[in-house]
Protein backbone atom coordinates (compact mmCIF):
# COMPACT_ATOMS: atom_id res chain seq x y z
CA UNK A 1 0.00 0.00 0.00
CA UNK A 2 1.47 3.62 -0.74
CA UNK A 3 0.12 6.98 -1.08
CA UNK A 4 -3.16 7.54 1.42
CA UNK A 5 -4.33 4.04 1.52
CA UNK A 6 -2.82 3.17 4.24
CA UNK A 7 -4.18 5.61 6.66
CA UNK A 8 -7.74 5.67 4.66
CA UNK A 9 -7.83 1.95 5.56
CA UNK A 10 -7.13 2.41 9.21
CA UNK A 11 -9.77 5.25 8.98
CA UNK A 12 -12.13 2.89 7.74
CA UNK A 13 -11.48 0.05 10.17
CA UNK A 14 -12.12 2.78 13.05
CA UNK A 15 -15.52 4.07 11.32
CA UNK A 16 -16.62 0.44 11.40
CA UNK A 17 -15.73 -0.08 15.29
CA UNK A 18 -17.37 3.08 15.90
CA UNK A 19 -20.51 1.65 13.92
CA UNK A 20 -20.47 -1.97 15.78
CA UNK A 21 -23.17 -1.68 18.72
CA UNK A 22 -21.03 -3.80 20.65
CA UNK A 23 -18.18 -1.01 21.13
CA UNK A 24 -19.63 1.43 22.70
CA UNK A 25 -22.69 2.88 20.63
CA UNK A 26 -25.05 0.65 22.54
CA UNK A 27 -23.86 1.58 25.91
CA UNK A 28 -24.05 5.51 25.79
CA UNK A 29 -27.25 5.02 24.17
CA UNK A 30 -28.62 2.79 27.15
CA UNK A 31 -27.16 5.12 29.72
CA UNK A 32 -29.07 8.13 28.19
CA UNK A 33 -32.07 6.30 27.75
CA UNK A 34 -31.75 5.08 30.98
CA UNK A 35 -31.30 9.22 32.73
CA UNK A 36 -33.33 10.46 30.42
CA UNK A 37 -30.93 13.15 29.34
CA UNK A 38 -28.57 13.33 25.50
CA UNK A 39 -25.88 14.40 27.62
CA UNK A 40 -25.82 11.38 29.64
CA UNK A 41 -25.03 9.86 25.97
CA UNK A 42 -22.52 12.48 25.25
CA UNK A 43 -20.65 11.84 28.23
CA UNK A 44 -19.99 8.28 27.84
CA UNK A 45 -18.55 8.71 24.52
CA UNK A 46 -14.77 10.02 25.30
CA UNK A 47 -14.18 7.00 28.06
CA UNK A 48 -15.33 5.00 25.81
CA UNK A 49 -12.99 6.12 23.30
CA UNK A 50 -10.59 6.46 25.76
CA UNK A 51 -10.32 3.27 26.57
CA UNK A 52 -10.62 1.76 22.70
CA UNK A 53 -7.60 3.66 21.93
CA UNK A 54 -5.30 2.18 25.16
CA UNK A 55 -6.58 -1.19 23.93
CA UNK A 56 -5.59 -0.35 20.31
CA UNK A 57 -2.17 1.67 21.01
CA UNK A 58 -0.71 -1.46 23.68
CA UNK A 59 -1.78 -3.94 20.57
CA UNK A 60 0.46 -1.54 18.04
CA UNK A 61 2.94 -1.36 20.85
CA UNK A 62 3.69 -4.58 21.20
CA UNK A 63 3.66 -5.14 17.22
CA UNK A 64 5.97 -2.55 17.03
CA UNK A 65 8.49 -3.95 19.61
CA UNK A 66 7.92 -7.66 17.53
CA UNK A 67 9.08 -5.63 14.33
CA UNK A 68 11.69 -3.37 15.83
CA UNK A 69 13.87 -6.84 15.99
CA UNK A 70 13.33 -7.49 12.42
CA UNK A 71 12.73 -11.46 12.56
CA UNK A 72 11.63 -13.00 9.16
CA UNK A 73 8.42 -14.99 11.29
CA UNK A 74 7.03 -11.57 12.42
CA UNK A 75 4.09 -11.22 9.40
CA UNK A 76 3.58 -15.16 8.82
CA UNK A 77 2.89 -15.12 13.22
CA UNK A 78 0.97 -11.83 13.09
CA UNK A 79 -1.04 -13.36 9.88
CA UNK A 80 -1.44 -16.65 11.74
CA UNK A 81 -2.41 -14.53 15.41
CA UNK A 82 -5.12 -13.23 13.17
CA UNK A 83 -6.46 -16.10 11.23
CA UNK A 84 -6.67 -17.99 14.84
CA UNK A 85 -8.44 -14.79 16.61
CA UNK A 86 -10.82 -14.88 13.84
CA UNK A 87 -11.77 -18.40 13.98
CA UNK A 88 -12.30 -18.03 17.89
CA UNK A 89 -14.42 -15.18 16.76
CA UNK A 90 -16.19 -17.36 15.01
CA UNK A 91 -16.42 -20.32 17.56
CA UNK A 92 -17.31 -17.86 20.53
CA UNK A 93 -18.85 -14.71 19.28
CA UNK A 94 -20.00 -13.68 22.39
CA UNK A 95 -17.21 -14.04 24.60
CA UNK A 96 -17.39 -10.58 25.70
CA UNK A 97 -17.04 -8.59 29.26
CA UNK A 98 -19.95 -8.71 31.08
CA UNK A 99 -18.97 -7.56 34.49
CA UNK A 100 -20.12 -4.03 34.10
CA UNK A 101 -23.61 -2.81 35.30
CA UNK A 102 -25.83 0.26 33.73
CA UNK A 103 -24.43 1.82 36.74
CA UNK A 104 -20.93 3.15 35.93
CA UNK A 105 -18.49 5.98 35.94
CA UNK A 106 -16.47 7.24 33.57
CA UNK A 107 -13.13 4.71 34.70
CA UNK A 108 -15.33 1.57 34.35
CA UNK A 109 -16.67 2.71 31.09
CA UNK A 110 -12.80 3.56 29.79
CA UNK A 111 -12.11 -0.21 31.67
CA UNK A 112 -15.11 -1.60 30.01
CA UNK A 113 -14.30 -0.22 26.72
CA UNK A 114 -10.54 -1.52 26.88
CA UNK A 115 -12.03 -5.01 27.37
CA UNK A 116 -14.13 -4.91 24.86
CA UNK A 117 -11.92 -3.72 22.25
CA UNK A 118 -8.84 -6.25 23.36
CA UNK A 119 -11.90 -8.93 22.90
CA UNK A 120 -12.66 -8.05 19.45
CA UNK A 121 -9.13 -8.19 18.50
CA UNK A 122 -9.31 -4.29 17.66
CA UNK A 123 -5.72 -3.25 17.79
CA UNK A 124 -4.82 -6.73 15.52
CA UNK A 125 -6.47 -5.81 12.64
CA UNK A 126 -3.86 -2.87 12.09
CA UNK A 127 -1.16 -5.42 11.50
CA UNK A 128 -1.20 -5.75 8.03
CA UNK A 129 -1.43 -2.25 7.76
CA UNK A 130 1.58 -1.28 10.07
CA UNK A 131 3.68 -3.93 8.55
CA UNK A 132 3.42 -1.77 5.23
CA UNK A 133 3.21 1.19 6.10
CA UNK A 134 5.01 3.40 4.31
CA UNK A 135 8.25 5.52 5.82
CA UNK A 136 7.37 8.94 4.35
CA UNK A 137 4.05 9.13 6.43
CA UNK A 138 1.64 12.89 6.33
CA UNK A 139 3.12 12.47 10.15
CA UNK A 140 6.89 12.12 9.18
CA UNK A 141 6.45 15.05 6.74
CA UNK A 142 5.43 17.15 9.05
CA UNK A 143 8.34 17.03 11.72
CA UNK A 144 11.68 18.45 11.67
CA UNK A 145 14.40 15.20 10.37
CA UNK A 146 15.92 15.53 13.65
CA UNK A 147 12.67 14.10 15.21
CA UNK A 148 12.45 10.95 13.31
CA UNK A 149 12.20 8.16 15.75
CA UNK A 150 12.86 4.56 14.27
CA UNK A 151 10.97 1.84 15.83
CA UNK A 152 9.93 -0.28 12.82
CA UNK A 153 11.69 -2.33 10.18
CA UNK A 154 9.23 -4.08 7.68
CA UNK A 155 10.65 -2.65 4.40
CA UNK A 156 11.76 0.70 5.80
CA UNK A 157 11.50 2.87 9.44
CA UNK A 158 8.05 3.77 10.82
CA UNK A 159 8.85 6.33 13.50
CA UNK A 160 7.01 6.75 17.02
CA UNK A 161 4.70 9.61 15.60
CA UNK A 162 3.35 7.71 12.67
CA UNK A 163 2.62 5.36 14.79
CA UNK A 164 1.24 7.39 17.25
CA UNK A 165 -0.89 8.94 14.43
CA UNK A 166 -2.32 5.35 13.19
CA UNK A 167 -4.18 5.34 16.98
CA UNK A 168 -5.45 8.73 17.14
CA UNK A 169 -6.92 8.88 13.37
CA UNK A 170 -8.36 5.19 14.26
CA UNK A 171 -9.43 5.92 17.19
CA UNK A 172 -10.83 9.48 16.01
CA UNK A 173 -12.53 7.44 13.21
CA UNK A 174 -13.99 5.53 15.70
CA UNK A 175 -15.30 8.64 17.90
CA UNK A 176 -17.22 10.72 14.93
CA UNK A 177 -19.03 7.45 14.13
CA UNK A 178 -19.92 6.23 17.40
CA UNK A 179 -20.92 9.66 18.30
CA UNK A 180 -23.13 10.40 15.34
CA UNK A 181 -24.86 6.77 15.50
CA UNK A 182 -25.44 7.03 19.12
CA UNK A 183 -27.02 10.57 18.86
CA UNK A 184 -29.12 9.42 15.44
CA UNK A 185 -30.60 6.19 18.05
CA UNK A 186 -31.17 8.26 21.09
CA UNK A 187 -32.78 11.24 19.09
CA UNK A 188 -34.46 10.16 15.98
CA UNK A 189 -34.26 6.16 14.95
CA UNK A 190 -35.08 4.46 18.55
CA UNK A 191 -33.37 1.17 19.95
CA UNK A 192 -36.44 -0.81 17.66
CA UNK A 193 -34.00 -0.43 15.15
CA UNK A 194 -32.31 -3.42 16.21
CA UNK A 195 -34.86 -5.60 16.29
CA UNK A 196 -35.82 -5.02 13.02
CA UNK A 197 -32.37 -4.44 10.98
CA UNK A 198 -29.93 -6.21 13.19
CA UNK A 199 -26.57 -7.04 11.21
CA UNK A 200 -24.07 -9.86 12.43
CA UNK A 201 -21.39 -7.55 12.97
CA UNK A 202 -19.35 -9.99 15.04
CA UNK A 203 -19.05 -12.40 12.36
CA UNK A 204 -18.82 -9.99 10.01
CA UNK A 205 -15.56 -9.09 12.27
CA UNK A 206 -14.24 -12.60 12.32
CA UNK A 207 -13.90 -12.89 8.62
CA UNK A 208 -12.31 -9.38 8.49
CA UNK A 209 -9.69 -10.89 10.79
CA UNK A 210 -9.41 -13.94 9.05
CA UNK A 211 -9.42 -12.38 5.30
CA UNK A 212 -6.37 -10.03 6.55
CA UNK A 213 -4.40 -12.72 8.19
CA UNK A 214 -4.68 -14.41 4.82
CA UNK A 215 -3.05 -10.58 3.03
CA UNK A 216 -0.73 -10.57 5.32
CA UNK A 217 0.82 -13.59 3.99
CA UNK A 218 -0.01 -12.59 0.44
CA UNK A 219 1.58 -9.47 0.15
Amino acid sequence: MSGAWPWIAVAVLGAYHGIDPSMGWLFAVGLGLQEGRRSKVLAALPPIALGHLASVGLTVALIAGALASGAWIIRPAGAAALMLFGLFRLWRPQAHPRWVAMRVNARDLTVWSFLMASAHGAGLMLFPILMDLPANSPAMAAMPHHHHLPMLAAHGHLSLATAAAVIVLHTGAMLVVMGTVAIAVYEWIGLKILRSAWINLDTIWAGALIAAGLLSLAL
